[in-house]
């Protein structure tokens, strides 16, 4: 069997902005399997985005992070893949979300490597930046304060 790299699905200088847009916050991008896994082996919390093109993504995702990165408590990694364009890094980072269908744009919180919090595409698509940035505020505050 060949191992075919798989092709971005849409043009990448279309996509910058967006991916410029999340690592300007302070997400690291993930643009392959072996660094999902390094990633993902961190120690403490990681915010995983799933980045996309859809207009949930820009109009509600996106945004909702932006907030959410100006709270006072914040996980310790923050880390980003773009469904569609990085699609070995995406479907690595999915395989860490385990009983959960593929979604894009989504966001999940891990505590050493595990999940702890999702917010998949139908808690995204048709809600707010604001609700959903106070979603991810919520588990920033019961997962990522300091440990007593």
């Amino acid at each position: 069997m060949h191992n075919l790299q798989l092709s971005p699905m849409y043009d990448p200088n279309l996509v910058q902005p967006m991916r410029d847009e999340v690592t300007a916050l302070g997400a690291k991008e993930l643009t392959n399997s072996e660094e999902v896994e390094q990633a993902m082996a961190n120690e403490g919390t990681t915010l995983l985005f799933i980045n996309s093109v859809c207009g949930c993504s820009a109009g509600s995702a996106r945004p909702a992070l932006r907030q959410a990165m100006a709270n006072d408590t914040l996980p310790d990694h923050v880390v980003t893949v773009f469904a569609g364009q990085d699609r070995e890094a995406t479907e690595k980072a999915r395989s860490y979300v385990h009983g959960m269908p593929p979604s894009s744009p989504m966001f999940v919180l891990f505590e050493n490597g595990e999940v702890v919090h999702a917010i998949p595409r139908h808690h995204i698509e048709g809600y707010s930046a604001e609700q959903i940035a106070e979603n991810l505020k919520g588990a920033f505050k019961a997962f990522c304060g300091e440990k007593v």
